[in-house]
């Protein structure tokens, strides 16, 4: 199966993390635990101020993945790209709100005859300190005959 892509390839998404994202994420995901929304109880903790949700730190990725897919389909991929699921994700550092935050997608393996492709995930701060990292995977799903 042809795929679209290549080892090597990669795609990169920047964002501010703003007070807003946190608040957004505590509604859509039901997540308010204090440490994401209660900047008081926050400045009791280790951390001293709110800390973002890990999934919206990972969250950041899927723009890279789309961005992936949407480049396989241009170079004539059969069939469509989905995400199988990311895996071994670690939370290396605390993300504040203000952090400029830059996630980074790379295509490390292709199998055309299994119709998937393995890549290296990484989101780094303004400081260039890694904050999450973790594996993707993406399925070449077949068009209907």
């Amino acid at each position: 199966m042809k795929l679209g892509i290549a080892p090597g390839e990669i795609a990169t998404f920047e964002k501010t993390i703003t007070e807003r994202d946190l608040l957004l994420t505590a509604e859509i995901t039901g997540d308010h635990d204090p440490l994401h929304v209660n900047e008081a109880y926050a400045a009791r903790t280790a951390y001293g101020r709110r800390i973002a949700h890990g999934c919206l730190v990972l969250g950041l990725l899927s723009s890279t993945a789309s961005a992936i897919s949407h480049r396989a389909i241009a170079n004539g991929a059969e069939g469509v790209p989905v995400s199988l699921g990311y895996d071994r994700v670690r939370f290396l550092k605390p993300v504040f709100i203000g952090d400029r935050l830059i996630a980074t997608y790379r295509v490390e393996h292709t199998d055309g005859a299994a119709g998937r492709a393995e890549s290296a995930c990484m989101v780094t701060n303004q400081d260039g300190e890694i904050c999450l990292v973790a594996r993707h995977i993406l399925k070449w799903v077949p068009a209907p005959a």
